[in-house]
């Protein structure tokens, strides 16, 4: 395992307490964890003896399968949580529940949760270690990791990277995360948008903005949809969907404005044929399933990193 100098941040609830030096070990330890998912017994008894709760109050297909994977690919028992039957649907609190569950023994929670800061509410709560698996519209940071991950694996190191992430980044998560994760290991981050889902705030260094979805990919190594989230939506940010994919679909002219070598990626779930088109989630440059493939790997090396990999 690689080994990073400094204090060791406690929770993955967003990036501002890791350095660029633990974040690359981190990135570095999944390849060993991807090793792992290799052999024919996928298996290590690294976590053995601990529990992890994966505590998910808003639904989830990928994040807490991939999570409970690399729980039980470490050998650690998984205590699973949804909010979906529980008694948070007869009103019960995030805090009564967290403290509840951690009355049970278990050693580092995994939550989603639907607003903003909830993660961080049950790490003050729980006392455990958190990693945050998506909370509101405010981070994503495993989602980020793997991306990140996906991306060196492609070109073998992020530095002078330019990351094209296109679609709805008023409301994304994974937008967010990319923008605070990416510049830290030397990418630049391309944002693109409807002028309306496009937050000026989210300007800063390595990270550029605009409405222009050529001149975002332009340049770009990788290029990233996102989905339109529709479901968080209270007001007519786009015209239409036939509009919004007129400008801002994924698709094979748009990326013949972008490199040869560009690869396309999605965090999902995807829209097919609104922010990107099935040519171009299938097509050679696609690198959708590997984003999902690693992501065990890099939830691995995150639990590995926060409850047994101290430097």
């Amino acid at each position: 395992m690689t080994a990073a100098t400094g204090p060791r941040p406690r929770h993955l609830l967003d990036f501002q307490d890791w350095s660029a030096e633990r974040l690359s070990a981190l990135l570095d330890n999944a390849d060993t964890m991807s090793q792992v998912l290799d052999r024919p017994v996928k298996k290590v008894p690294a976590l053995q003896g601990l529990s992890v709760c994966t505590a998910f109050f808003e639904n989830s297909t990928r994040t807490r399968i991939s999570f409970e994977l690399a729980a039980r690919r470490m050998s650690a028992d998984v205590v699973s949580f949804a909010a979906g039957g529980s008694s948070v649907s007869k009103g019960e609190s995030i805090r009564d529940t967290i403290e509840v569950l951690t009355s049970y023994k278990v050693d580092a929670f995994v939550v989603r949760h639907a607003s903003a800061g909830a993660a961080h509410l049950v790490a003050r709560y729980s006392g455990k270690p958190v990693i945050n698996a998506g909370d509101g519209r405010r981070a994503h940071p495993t989602q980020a990791l793997l991306d990140a991950y996906t991306i060196r694996r492609e070109f073998g190191s992020l530095e002078g990277k330019t990351v094209a992430i296109i679609g709805d980044v008023r409301h994304s998560r994974v937008a967010r995360s990319n923008a605070e994760l990416l510049p830290k290991l030397g990418a630049r981050v391309v944002l693109c948008g409807p002028a309306t889902l496009l937050p000026r705030e989210l300007a800063a260094d390595g990270v550029t903005l605009t409405t222009d979805a050529r001149e975002a990919v332009r340049g770009a190594d990788a290029v990233m949809a996102l989905r339109l989230q529709q479901e968080r939506m209270d007001a007519g940010y786009v015209g239409s969907l036939q509009d919004y994919a007129a400008q801002y679909q994924v698709n094979e002219t748009l990326l013949s404005y972008a490199p040869d070598h560009a690869i396309v990626m999605h965090p999902g779930p995807m829209n097919r044929d609104v922010e990107i088109s099935s040519d171009a989630a299938d097509g050679p440059r696609s690198r959708i399933l590997q984003q999902v493939e690693n992501g065990q790997a890099v939830r691995m090396s995150t639990l590995y990193h926060l409850l047994v990999g101290r430097a």
